[in-house]
């Protein structure tokens, strides 16, 4: 016996049982992607006609799939029956769930092939694609500036304006940007140096001040004074 799960007809069985061998013998011809059954091939070409004949009525999102509507519900009513069994978060979705995950284990499967970030999370990584591309599509209205995506730029606008919506919850500091700045400061409150030096055993709570770190192992000077022509390893210095 490989799992608990029952069914009610030996033809279900049978399907069920190919997930437990590793095969997926059914490939998508217009993509790489191989599934276990043929049902969920067909469910997945879907994907390629982009149809989207399942609208949510209190929202304008649009679904190919009943199943993802029903799953997305959830979201209107505040539904979270996925509970993580290592601390007290619930999810909407099991898939969700699966992700965090990753966040008690440390687990990052998915590597970026140009470099050597890896991430919890394929939507995350498909986002740091973006950062190797020269595409560039959202344009800020105020200035030159363009970036590869659309979060970005609406934190980007935040800082022609006055606003700083992010606050910190240790502290009054109010920040423009949530992925990036408060994050950084909230680990100010926090023992956590999680960027360690490869060539001492200095720890650092940020990944820039760990690369100003490494120019003095290196020796390289990068940083020039506008004042003279002194070129130094640290702008701190």
């Amino acid at each position: 016996m490989q799992c608990e799960k029952y069914f009610s007809h030996s033809s279900y069985l049978k399907k069920h049982m190919i997930t437990h061998t590793g095969l997926k013998p059914f490939h998508c011809k217009q993509c790489e992607k191989c599934f276990t059954r043929s049902d969920n091939l067909n469910v997945h070409m879907l994907t390629h006609t982009g149809l989207k004949p399942f609208q949510c009525k209190q929202c304008d999102k649009c679904f190919t799939l009943s199943h993802h509507l029903k799953v997305h519900m959830r979201t209107h009513k505040g539904l979270k029956p996925f509970q993580c069994k290592l601390c007290e978060k619930f999810f909407s979705r099991s898939d969700i769930l699966k992700v965090h995950m990753h966040t008690h284990t440390g687990l990052k499967p998915f590597q970026c092939k140009q470099c050597e970030k890896c991430f919890t999370r394929s939507g995350s990584l498909k986002r740091h694609m973006l950062t190797h591309t020269v595409f560039k599509p959202f344009q800020c209205k105020h200035c030159e500036k363009c970036f590869s995506r659309s979060r970005t730029l609406k934190e980007h606008v935040l800082t022609h304006t006055c606003l700083k919506p992010f606050q910190c919850k240790h502290c009054e500091k109010c920040f423009t940007q949530q992925s990036h700045t408060l994050k950084k400061h909230i680990l100010t409150h926090t023992c956590l140096k999680p960027f360690q030096c490869k060539h001492c055993e200095q720890c650092f709570t940020r990944s820039h001040t760990l690369k100003e770190h490494m120019l003095t192992h290196t020796g390289l000077k990068q940083f020039q004074c506008k004042q003279c022509e002194k070129f130094l390893p640290d702008l701190a210095i």
